[in-house]
């Protein structure tokens, strides 16, 4: 597989606070990255350095074949970025359908599949989107952010907070999408077990920096290296 994204000695953080340093990994195309680490190691702001959202300071960062910092944060979904933030960001006053369909592009990823995978929203397509539950908001914010047919899927804690049964429904279709190969796959989480078994390659984020980059198997049986990194729960 031909390389997808590549960050290079990536320093970023809010204003003049650095959150991220020195951060350096590559994604291939249609790889699978677990990110974990604790409360405030940086998950998150390495998703919105991403996608533009974060003061970016120094170092590289290519998609594509692209200079990404480079690319405008408004673009960066056309570019082939899609982004499953923890807010979800779904559009309240619109119904499920057109919250699918209001930023679709053409691809593999269409309303019938978004329906075929998310039945629930099949069944809630005339509803607003503060007409449904957590959990079905969490798989509508998926389903449209698929609905870009992007090259990379950035997903922030999608699991948080949901009941133990749609935990397992989105779980299913997160290893669908691995399995697929149509696009690469970063899942942001805290609770290692849930998420090492469906990705290939895992890091871990220390105080900002990178304390592990490897194969996600590896990780999952090294019961020492989660403690000291993850704590109870893990």
């Amino acid at each position: 597989m031909a390389e997808l994204l590549r960050l290079e000695n990536v320093w970023a953080g809010y204003g003049d606070a650095v959150v991220l340093e020195d951060i350096s990994f590559a994604l291939e195309e249609a790889g699978s990255l677990a990110l974990l680490g604790r409360n405030g190691m940086g998950k998150t702001t390495l998703l919105a350095t991403l996608m533009g959202a974060t003061r970016f300071k120094s170092g590289r960062m290519h998609f594509d074949g692209r200079d990404l910092a480079a690319v405008p944060s408004h673009a960066r979904a056309h570019a082939g970025l899609g982004w499953v933030p923890q807010e979800r960001d779904i559009f309240a006053s619109l119904t499920v359908e057109e919250n699918l369909t209001v930023a679709a592009r053409p691809g593999s990823w269409n309303l019938d599949k978004v329906y075929r995978v998310f039945p629930r929203l099949k069944e809630r397509r005339a509803n607003l989107g503060n007409q449904l539950s957590g959990g079905e908001q969490q798989m509508l914010a998926m389903g449209r952010a698929l609905m870009l047919n992007p090259s990379l899927l950035l997903l922030d804690e999608p699991l948080e907070g949901l009941a133990p049964l749609i935990v397992q429904e989105l779980l299913h279709v997160i290893a669908r999408m691995v399995a697929e190969g149509s696009m690469a796959v970063i899942l942001v989480e805290q609770h290692a077990g849930q998420i090492l078994p469906l990705t290939r390659q895992a890091m871990v984020l220390e105080r900002g920096r990178v304390a592990y980059h490897g194969d996600a198997e590896t990780l999952r049986r090294d019961r020492g290296r989660l403690d000291r990194w993850l704590g109870v729960g893990h």
